[in-house]
């Protein structure tokens, strides 16, 4: 009998004519009408269905990369059948921490109907808009409908899935972790800095693909044996290893031990199915209640698609539907048209729908309503005041009034200047120790892993809930490219969600006596190129009132990375509340200004470096010229319109102070940028100005006995500053 081909397979080259005993098992689904997962995961027919499911991905998978010449299915190909199982098992809020996953994720959305919400409903729809702007990116991004977060780098995606199990008790959140991505230092650590911190918190899966190869040549763990690989999980923490290895199920004599289930007879390969189903449905079972699991699949990378081992990794040009390895593989995994629609029913049905709708980002967290901020104004030039200590104050209040906020910190809150958040919110341990402000009830986050820190509070933004990492700004390095992921996701992410907020303090300038070690504020240089993203706002607080405000404006927006840097030493106060919230709108605010013959304007980012820029003016003026000082706070705000790629931002900001404003802020005979830290900053005042103009800025560490010093050595003194002020006057 002939059957339909259903609409949403227009575009598939090759359809199956047959499957062994597809009359007794796929006569209906295995999901009836309004279940949301099979009922049992060693029931022949589910079994037998998620078998045809595996296939599909596959297949999808291989046809939709060979459609571009370009893409990785050998990495998903290996971990497919256990994707499958998770669906058949109504789990769908599925993570990763492989971007190289990315076309079998698609295909997946594509099953249960996900990717219609952007138009994609046919086969050829998926491989035309497969690698194409605004289509499916190469790599994973939460903008995709279904889709929870994003993955490129590798050992990123645990985060996310902690961030989602902390967020959502009692919801699985899986995440398949490549052994070649294994070797990223950070994802066994991560693993067991969040179990110490939360251990009650174990609905997270992690599901390593063991597929004995990474992108060129052997993994590095596909030496280990199995009992090795158990025992190294086991070593990191974890209660509950549960190994498939598909060499237990072959019977066609495949060498090595990695093999590809795809070749084995179809009683093995059902048998194989039904050990994935029920390792997952028992791995998912333990997770969610309250045992710390791992899942590891161990299979030959590419089963089932073109090629195996590293060759399948991805494929390159010339690589298309026509190659005859291409057309072999895709031929060997067809499936016939009333199979397909069997899984798409399945797909459809799992979890109570599409994932677009099903999975917990695609709608908003509900935030907690965080009243008035205690706000407390310092008298200007009164007494001296610690910024970081009185953005603390705000801090606890946001914890006080929000239980799902947390503060990470890698380098401590106490010598941050910030120990009244410890005080007030508790570091969060399983050891109580008042002198230390310690329990297992804290929101302060403080393992010492800038990785960790980064990743819990920028995984838990994305998510939807509010979040702080602190950081020495010489090590935030160090947890930057997780936190840049994130922020590069909300730029383009479907829905709004709190920014991403960072406090970065112990700046070069207070590090004298550390040395170099601990001086390197080169990391704003990737700030300031991320500035032109559109939605990255590095501020720079002059003082401890303007830090209130930054922190206060950070807390309203949505969709933005936002680093306030702010030292830890008691300084003077140099603005109102009115004043900062105005730099704030405009990028910066006039602290000084004095007429003379000539007006020479000093544009200042930070808090200590206006010591010697007031001393200059002091200097200047003696000689009856006028200076200008100002603070440059919101350096974002100096661009044109066109120097950033706003508009496509989520949540966009299209504010930037034009000619007229710039010229009130820095117009004068002469321009002098004043940074301890990087020149790039301050970039928008070199595109703008027409006068005459330079920049002061850091050049390179050192031990010194104090600031002024480290000033010194880096050209930062007021006799300098004078000097070239009076050159550029001529």
């Amino acid at each position: 009998m002939t059957v339909a081909i259903p609409d949403f397979c227009q575009g598939i080259q090759y359809f199956g004519q047959s499957l062994p005993d597809f009359d007794r098992y796929g006569q209906t689904a295995a999901l009836a009408e309004g279940q949301t997962a099979i009922p049992k995961a060693t029931d022949p027919q589910a079994v037998y269905q998620t078998l045809l499911a595996a296939d599909a991905l596959r297949y999808l998978t291989l046809q939709t990369t060979a459609t571009k010449e370009s893409g990785h299915p050998g990495g998903f190909a290996s971990i497919a059948d256990a994707i499958a199982a998770l669906v058949m098992l109504g789990h769908k809020n599925i993570l990763t921490e492989v971007g190289h996953h990315a076309p079998g994720f698609y295909s997946n959305m594509f099953l249960d109907r996900s990717l219609e919400e952007m138009g994609i409903k046919t086969v050829q729809d998926l491989g035309e808009r497969f690698r194409e702007m605004h289509g499916l990116l190469g790599h994973l991004s939460g903008q995709i409908p279904g889709l929870l977060g994003p993955a490129g780098p590798l050992g990123q995606g645990q985060h996310f899935a902690m961030a989602g199990a902390k967020l959502h008790p009692g919801v699985l959140f899986p995440v398949t972790i490549g052994d070649g991505g294994l070797g990223e230092p950070y994802i066994m650590s991560s693993f067991g800095h969040f179990h110490t911190a939360y251990p009650h918190c174990t609905n997270f899966l992690p599901i390593l693909v063991w597929n004995g190869y990474s992108q060129e040549h052997h993994s590095m763990v596909s030496t280990k044996s199995n009992a090795e690989m158990i025992k190294y999980w086991e070593g990191h923490g974890f209660q509950a290893v549960i190994l498939v290895n598909a060499k237990d199920f072959d019977d066609a004599n495949q060498t090595g031990e990695y093999v590809d289930s795809t070749q084995f007879s179809w009683i093995q390969r059902l048998a194989f199915t039904q050990a994935v189903l029920e390792a997952t449905d028992r791995a998912a079972q333990l997770a969610l209640g309250g045992t710390l699991t791992v899942l590891i699949v161990k299979q030959l990378k590419g089963a089932g698609v073109h090629k195996r081992g590293a060759q399948s990794h991805n494929l390159y040009p010339g690589d298309s539907l026509s190659k005859d390895y291409i057309v072999s593989a895709l031929q060997e995994r067809a499936l016939p048209p009333a199979a397909w629609q069997l899984v798409r029913t399945n797909f459809e049905r799992a979890s109570g729908g599409p994932a677009a709708h099903r999975v917990v980002t695609e709608q908003v967290l509900p935030l907690s309503d965080l009243g008035q901020l205690p706000l407390t104004e310092y008298t200007v030039q009164g007494e001296k005041k610690v910024a970081t200590t009185a953005m603390g104050e705000l801090v606890v209040h946001v914890g006080k009034n929000d239980p799902h906020f947390v503060v990470t910190n890698a380098d401590g809150n106490a010598a941050s200047g910030i120990n009244n958040i410890n005080v007030g919110l508790k570091i969060i341990h399983p050891t109580v120790d008042e002198t230390y402000y310690q329990g297992p009830q804290g929101q302060v986050y403080e393992p010492l892993s800038e990785d960790a820190c980064a990743g819990l509070a920028a995984a838990q933004a994305l998510f939807g809930a509010r979040s702080l990492w602190c950081s020495y700004e010489s090590f935030a390095i160090n947890g930057l490219p997780i936190w840049q992921t994130v922020t590069q996701a909300m730029a383009e992410l479907r829905r709004p969600t709190p920014s991403t907020i960072t406090l970065f303090t112990a700046g070069a300038l207070e590090q004298g006596r550390n040395g170099w070690t601990h001086q390197r504020p080169e990391i704003e240089n990737y700030f300031a190129a991320m500035m032109r993203n559109g939605n990255i706002f590095p501020l720079f607080p002059c003082d401890a009132n303007s830090i209130q405000v930054c922190y206060e404006w950070a807390l309203q927006t949505k969709n933005k990375g936002i680093t306030i840097t702010a030292s830890k030493s008691p300084l003077p106060i140099h603005t109102t509340f009115e004043q900062a919230r105005q730099a704030l709108q405009d990028g910066g605010v006039i602290l000084h200004q004095s007429p003379g013959k000539k007006q020479v304007v000093f544009a200042v980012l930070g808090d200590m470096t206006l010591l010697p820029v007031f001393e200059a003016a002091t200097r200047l003026e003696a000689e009856g010229l006028g200076v200008k000082i100002v603070t440059v706070i919101n350096p974002r705000r100096l661009y044109r319109p066109q120097d950033v790629l706003w508009e496509s931002c989520t949540e966009a900001d299209s504010h930037f102070l034009d000619d007229d404003g710039f010229g009130q802020l820095f117009g004068g005979a002469a321009l002098i940028g004043v940074t301890g830290g990087s020149s790039a900053m301050l970039e928008p005042l070199l595109l703008r100005s027409t006068a005459p103009r330079d920049v002061f800025a850091w050049k390179r560490g050192e031990t010194t006995a104090s600031a002024g010093q480290l000033m010194g050595y880096n050209g930062l003194t007021a006799e300098a500053l004078a000097e070239r002020a009076l050159q550029l006057l001529g």
